[in-house]
């Protein structure tokens, strides 16, 4: 073909070497760091986008259950884990997340601006993200109304003057629940299931979950219920007021922040084991994030827990209506591990 048109050999791989250029150099697309979180978990929109756009990642949040359900699922897939990070276990199941091995360790260079008291894992495999106390939350109008004392320990919860008026959780299947039974052991000892005696015979009143207690038996929420006390947090007066239909200037409840009464519950996050090292450097920037001062600021309005990061400033909401127990019950997550579980199976023996 006389016309037709040919390449110098030196001219193909000019242009084969530029079109290669072309390819290696063109800007890469996110990539994908996946977090594995218990179903409460919320934060904001603005603030996980802050993130993406500073690291060229999208963020997939992997909602698993409650914090229990997602411990299991992350042992279960711990030879092909399914994500990067893991954010929500909490001091009463964090010795088996450690024996698991399921995290690689990372000092965060911003624990520097955490208390060590939060700091339970010395290895830094898991690392402390917020806290909040589980109490008795209480019905002000109930009490004013009919005159009677708010209870100011545990043993009052037993007298006659309150029979039938407490809603707790069963710890078998509830995070509070499981938070205030571990309240009752530290403060009873080996005593602790003839303390719940002492309430069944009183007629304390078990739901299987904290929507169940707060939103259908505990009067303040509902209006209707028949109990004006429940195993709640100490957060939860804030949400009364945050969340009020009509602007409020008092919380309706308020909690029992008696010495000992309350269980301080912290929530970890860590990096996931993943052959090869996986997104390793992304997760553990995340990490670094979720203990910033941003994201930090932004967790009390969306899951009314307290930052464990000190310069972060809490809502308005919370400075005047939550509550911090000053002497919460004290149990080491190792007792917690080696017992949970007879405790537990005991407690629901009796309580049968």
């Amino acid at each position: 073909m006389k016309n037709a048109f040919h390449f110098p050999l030196s001219t193909f791989y000019l242009l084969s070497s530029f079109l290669f250029l072309l390819v290696s150099c063109a800007p890469k697309g996110p990539a994908t760091l996946t977090i594995m979180t218990h179903d409460s978990f919320a934060i904001s929109e603005d603030v996980v986008t802050a993130f993406e756009t500073a690291n060229n990642v999208d963020v997939v949040f992997l909602q698993s259950g409650d914090a229990g359900a997602m411990l299991n699922k992350a042992i279960l897939a711990k030879d092909a884990p399914l994500a990067d990070v893991m954010f929500g276990v909490d001091n009463t199941f964090l010795s088996r997340a450690l024996e698991a091995d399921i995290f690689d360790a990372y000092q965060s260079p911003a624990l520097s601006e955490v208390p060590a008291e939060f700091v339970l894992d010395s290895t830094f495999h898991a690392l402390p993200v917020d806290y909040g106390d589980v109490c008795i939350n209480y019905d002000k109008k109930y009490f004013a109304e009919n005159n009677v004392a708010v209870p100011g320990s545990f043993e009052d919860l037993a007298k006659p003057e309150y029979k039938g008026l407490l809603v707790v959780e069963n710890p078998a299947t509830s995070s509070p629940g499981l938070a205030f039974m571990l309240a009752t052991r530290a403060y009873f000892g080996e005593g602790f299931l003839d303390y719940w005696q002492s309430l069944k015979d009183n007629g304390v009143a078990v739901a299987d979950g904290w929507e169940t207690a707060y939103y259908t038996d505990f009067s303040a929420s509902s209006g209707q219920g028949p109990q004006p006390m429940v195993v709640s947090y100490a957060s939860s007066p804030a949400a009364e007021v945050f969340f009020a239909s009509e602007p409020l200037t008092e919380s309706p409840t308020a909690s029992i922040v008696a010495s000992g009464m309350c269980f301080r519950q912290i929530e970890f996050v860590g990096t996931l084991r993943v052959k090869n090292g996986g997104n390793r450097d992304l997760a553990e920037k995340f990490i670094d994030f979720m203990l910033s001062k941003q994201f930090q600021e932004d967790m009390p309005l969306n899951m009314f827990v307290y930052p464990v990061n000190q310069t972060a400033q809490l809502p308005e909401v919370f400075v005047q209506h939550a509550q911090v127990a000053e002497q919460p019950a004290n149990l080491s997550y190792d007792e917690i591990a080696a017992n949970r579980d007879a405790w537990i199976e005991a407690w629901a023996e009796m309580m049968k």
